[in-house]
């Protein structure tokens, strides 16, 4: 209601506007003066000649286009301002019939960004990152700031303005932004993600609605993520009901067996050979098909079932080890993530013992992947008895996202962690930037002087799995190696993998042999 309110009132100010300063307006007032002093008087003349001045200072004192509430700094609306002038916007566009679209954009990881950097340098990051979008905008385009690390655009009314060139926009503006930000010497590298949504394709009738359509389409690029892009639809629409639906389903999935890991290989970078798979979550709906882990992953922590999908996500790790040695195929280890809440669980040893025991693997065979944040904040209580208990069981202990959650040197130590595995952020476009080279050095001569092995994730090229193993990095695991996959398509794919290792030299302390 509030939106309709202010919605009928703009046009109403602007109407007003309009007819109070056009230059016809002028030729009616001594007309206007003349009746008022025919049909009342001298008095009403007074008050009439009185208010037509207050009126019109009044009509086009206010601003339409909320400049007063830009930043004069950055440049950027505030979010109510930002809102607001969409809606104005909104309605232009549909008065004029014209095509507009506004866009959504996110810088990802940021709380990452601020463990890596510190707030300070996000701060320069997302104040750079809104000094690009004006610089690579229109003088009458606008862009809002709207969280931390979430900006929105808003276009100015143009006669033309199809899906390929807001598509060609989007990508123009990742572009932008993607672009490396130097802070204190350091070049620093994120991904970003858009949505956007075109003016005619607005589920509601005015701009509160059409913004939140491109918010819809951001968190569905979010999804679909790391740099994706997303224009909005109906479908999006049904999606997010479909979601919540989820929660109510999430259980029965984890029961019957459609929640199961799939498997990434990790690969030697010495000998190309593999050494591990990490087990990654996904749901295979009957109904709809396969389940972003970004949509189910949160269903499952609000409903209390994290500990029911490790116990799922190791039983099925385990019964795949045991799939491969009657295979014949030399699979060393299987990673399993365990977040804070089942590493709390006093049980957990006795538990882990018992489904090694009944699958008769030895402790070595599991990888115990640990968040490094976890590790950073885990005070001397349940958890940093349980993950130094399976340690001494013989389990490997691996700190995932590593370089993104502080952990100390001590921390590497007290957890007796067996191996580290390097976050995507360091990895990214390393080939090409020496500062990324100089920070994934550091992390390895640590690594070695701790006696820890490495690997690296988020490998998407053959440059960066080629730097890596030129720089002494142990394992790699990506989309350039390979994408998660059912264990159905492991056996493939391990033959395939094998036989080309017959056919190209192999890489040894980074020269070919």
């Amino acid at each position: 209601m509030s939106q309709r309110y202010f919605s009928a009132l703009t046009r109403l100010q602007r109407n007003i506007t309009t007819v109070f300063s056009s230059t016809a307006a002028l030729a009616f007032l001594p007309a206007i003066s003349l009746g008022a002093y025919w049909f009342g008087g001298e008095a009403t003349l007074v008050i009439v000649s009185a208010l037509l001045p207050v009126i019109y200072l009044l009509s086009t004192a206010i601003p339409t286009n909320l400049m007063v509430s830009r930043d004069a700094v950055t440049g950027l609306f505030q979010r109510s301002a930002f809102e607001e002038l969409t809606n104005q916007v909104y309605l232009r566009a549909a008065e004029n019939g014209r095509h507009s679209a506004t866009f959504f954009l996110a810088i990802e990881d940021y709380q990452q960004l601020i463990d890596r950097y510190g707030q300070a340098a996000a701060d320069i990051v997302v104040q750079r990152t809104g000094e690009r979008l004006i610089a690579a905008l229109r003088g009458d385009d606008n862009v809002g700031q709207m969280g931390d690390a979430r900006f929105a655009i808003c276009m100015a009314p143009v006669r033309h303005l199809d899906l390929e060139m807001c598509i060609q926009l989007a990508g123009r503006l990742q572009n932008v932004a993607e672009e490396p930000i130097s802070v204190d010497g350091i070049s620093v590298y994120v991904s970003v993600s858009i949505g956007f949504c075109q003016h005619a394709r607005s589920p509601a009738k005015d701009g509160y609605g059409w913004l939140q359509a491109a918010a819809t389409a951001l968190r569905e690029a979010q999804r679909r993520g790391p740099s994706a892009i997303r224009a909005f639809s109906d479908q999006m629409r049904r999606d997010t009901q479909t979601r919540a639906e989820l929660r109510e389903e999430v259980v029965q999935a984890l029961n019957s067996g459609q929640i199961q890991p799939w498997f990434q290989p990790q690969i030697s970078t010495d000998t190309g050979q593999i050494t591990g798979f990490e087990a990654l979550a996904r749901w295979s709906h009957p109904e709809r098909g396969m389940i972003a882990p970004a949509d189910f992953l949160p269903a499952i922590e609000e409903m209390g079932m994290l500990e029911r999908l490790a116990e799922v996500m190791m039983y099925h790790a385990f019964a795949a080890l045991k799939a491969w040695d009657g295979a014949g195929v030399d699979v060393p280890q299987v990673g399993v993530n365990f977040a804070g809440s089942e590493l709390n669980n006093p049980q957990l040893l006795e538990k882990i013992k018992w489904e090694l025991d009944r699958f008769d693997l030895t402790p070595d065979r599991l990888a115990v992947e640990v968040l490094e944040t976890v590790v950073a904040s885990a005070p001397d209580d349940v958890i940093t008895r349980n993950i130094n208990a399976l340690g001494k069981l013989g389990c490997r202990i691996d700190l995932d996202d590593f370089g993104t959650g502080n952990a100390s040197i001590a921390s590497i130590r007290r957890f007796a962690v067996s191996r580290i595995k390097i976050d995507r952020s360091f990895v990214m476009k390393a080939d090409r930037d020496p500062e990324q080279q100089r920070m994934i050095g550091a992390i390895l001569t640590m690594a070695e002087r701790l006696g820890v092995e490495t690997l690296a994730e988020g490998v998407e090229s053959v440059g960066e799995h080629v730097l890596l193993a030129q720089l002494g990095c142990d394992h790699v695991q990506g989309f350039g190696i390979a994408r998660p996959m059912p264990f159905e398509q492991t056996l493939d794919w391990i033959a395939r993998h094998t036989a080309k290792l017959q056919e190209v030299p192999r890489i040894m302390n980074g020269k070919a042999t």
